[in-house]
């Protein structure tokens, strides 16, 4: 979907169990003209994540079923695709334990309600300048998923086995993939291939 003057609207998940809150946040950040898409709980907004990427997701932490935290989890374990995406938890919850808990999950931002949308606007639209502004700077090399998985595996400290098991794939087909990686970055070591692609940002190291 596309503003008036033909540009692309960037997608915002907003994740909020209560009805009328999550409505007044559709409607004020469409006003901005942002595209929102609203889902009830965690189980819904996975779903919506894996059915279209969004650009930013804004989320509650109290919810049934799954809740903020084991969302953010859940989209954690699904590096690289999801290792760049900011997310914002936006909560009731005042109470400073909760909030480093979010941080130290990899939350980009934390904001408690009542929503203050002067605000909530102006850090939506800094992280998402942000992840245009290292998408832009974003070098020539293009690697295949599997190889910016296995990349991003092994900066999290696994070594070929581990990452065999967790992709469910043979240790020779994980360092066949790392040594094309390492060929096309143009590194002799896979320590130097994930340094290079992690300053590149083809990688993002693992926030959590």
């Amino acid at each position: 979907m596309e503003d008036p003057i033909g540009h692309p609207q960037q997608r915002i998940l907003c994740v909020e169990d209560d009805q009328d809150t999550a409505e007044l946040i559709a409607e004020e950040l469409t006003d901005q003209g942002f595209q929102v898409e609203v889902a009830r709980d965690g189980f819904h907004a996975l779903s919506s994540l894996l059915r279209q990427r969004p650009d930013l997701v804004l989320c509650d932490v109290t919810m049934p079923g799954m809740d903020g935290f084991e969302l953010l989890q859940q989209i954690n374990a699904l590096a690289p695709r999801f290792i760049d995406l900011p997310f914002i938890f936006l909560t009731a919850l005042g109470q400073r334990t909760a909030e480093l808990k979010g941080r130290q999950m990899g939350a980009d931002d934390y904001l408690t309600k009542p929503v203050d949308f002067e605000i909530l606007l102006s850090i939506i639209r800094t992280r998402l300048a942000r992840l245009q502004g290292q998408r832009a700077q974003a070098p020539s090399v293009e690697l295949s998923e599997r190889e910016i998985e296995a990349l991003t595996w092994s900066a999290r400290g696994k070594t070929s086995s581990e990452i065999a098991i967790i992709l469910g794939l043979s240790k020779r087909t994980i360092d066949f993939h790392i040594d094309n990686a390492r060929t096309k970055l143009g590194v002799a070591t896979r320590i130097e291939a994930v340094v290079k692609a992690a300053a590149s940002g083809i990688i993002h190291q693992y926030k959590g």
